[in-house]
């Protein structure tokens, strides 16, 4: 989970709280200024802190309070009650801007054109959502449109080869505006439905590149223009946000490496502020590491809340519900092989985020009992049978 130190942090807060034997003002003002103190530290911009605090305050405005009031009640039912009412929906306002995503159209080309710094993650992250959409369906395809940075395509041509999604670039064109152009022209010639552009990554104190990045624009006509970031910059990432938002119509924002780097949270509500909402996190260096980000479940998870409805997601992408008859009628009859318990175990494996969960906690020999099955398997080419043992079963087995 990332974050995670600032969703422990803030958890612990609220928990005090709800243990405290007196519930007051004071207590109050001591959970406020913990959970103030690991967003700062999670490098959110303290304008935004205070604005939280003010908030949280103002709804539990204890001068308002008339005579006879049970203090402690109120802020229960405030603060936890339905499921931490003010906290969340504080949290959700410093990552959620209230702007529209972009929806691609199924059966018409989408053009995306990706933009951010150098060493952002760009390229992989283009490759990691053709990806995303491919799994769903949609015909996607790369172009890459990079000809400032060595072995740029040579990178790009190696992850579309490893997801097979198709691609194009050039080693002897260096125009990228010609690159981007003629690919997105091929394309949608061969009705592809998402068309993603990979450009040079670059910063707000290289005019000659915005001046590029505009070009490029201008050639594709991209109906989305995706902001790439990397989470470790913080704070930092508001400005060269605003900077690629004055150049470009970013529409769409995407956070890295949200594995790796604590401060996380600065990247998230700086762009917030943008009012370019994130559509995707990534969280890993492999290509199934890139999740859809929605606010709400995210807060939730922060807060060791559950995401029941990103659950429900996993299971049904994983097609776990699905080709279940033939196992039922098996265990109706008292039937249950190895090989089934190790389909059931491999089903399970491929929701996602949810093994990464299973692997850090009690469901740690998930993996090893895969490979243990398979080895058996393989050596013993039969199933192994595991039966009812009945009264009947003991008396024909034991010739009685």
């Amino acid at each position: 989970m990332v974050l995670a130190e600032l969703g422990r942090t803030i958890r612990n807060a609220i928990g005090k709280l709800g243990q405290a034997t007196v519930i007051n003002e004071e207590e109050l003002d001591a959970m406020l200024k913990e959970i103030c103190k690991a967003l700062i530290e999670s490098d959110v911009h303290i304008r935004l802190v205070q604005n939280l605090r003010n908030n949280v305050k103002k709804a539990l405005n204890f001068e308002d309070m008339t005579g006879g009031v049970n203090k402690r009640r109120v802020i229960q039912k405030t603060v936890f009650q339905p499921r931490f009412t003010v906290v969340v929906q504080e949290l959700l306002k410093l990552l959620d801007p209230g702007v529209s995503q972009f929806t691609p159209q199924k059966g018409k080309p989408n053009v995306i054109m990706f933009v951010g710094l150098q060493g952002s993650g760009k390229t992989t992250t283009c490759t990691k959502m053709a990806y995303y959409y491919q799994k769903k369906g949609w015909k996607t395809c790369l172009i890459c449109a990079d000809t400032f940075r060595a072995g740029a395509f040579d990178q790009l041509k190696q992850n579309a080869t490893k997801a097979r999604i198709p691609f194009y670039g050039s080693y002897s064109e260096m125009d990228p505006v010609v690159i981007a152009a003629e690919g997105v022209e091929k394309f949608k010639k061969d009705n592809f439905e998402i068309i993603i552009v990979d450009t040079s990554g670059r910063h707000k104190q290289e005019a000659s590149l915005f001046e590029e990045m505009l070009q490029v624009s201008n050639a594709v006509d991209p109906q989305n223009v995706v902001f790439v970031m990397d989470a470790s910059i913080g704070q930092a990432c508001e400005a060269q946000a605003r900077a690629f938002g004055d150049t470009v119509d970013v529409g769409s924002v995407i956070i890295t490496k949200l594995d790796s780097h604590a401060k996380g949270g600065g990247a998230l509500s700086a762009v917030a502020v943008t009012k370019s909402p994130v559509i995707f996190i990534g969280t890993g260096e492999h290509i199934d590491d890139f999740e859809v980000f929605k606010p709400k479940s995210f807060v939730q998870k922060l807060l060791g809340m559950g995401d029941i409805a990103g659950l429900v997601d996993m299971v049904n992408e994983a097609g776990i519900n699905q080709n279940n008859e033939e196992l039922v009628k098996k265990l109706k009859q008292g039937v249950f092989t190895l090989r089934d318990m190790y389909e059931q175990f491999q089903t399970v494996m491929k929701m996602g985020p949810l093994s990464q969960v299973m692997i850090a906690r009690p469901f740690r020999f998930v993996h090893s009992f895969l490979e243990m099955a398979s080895v058996y398997l393989s050596i013993s080419g039969h199933d192994s049978r595991f039966r009812r043992y009945d009264d009947e079963g003991k008396r024909a087995r034991h010739g009685k």
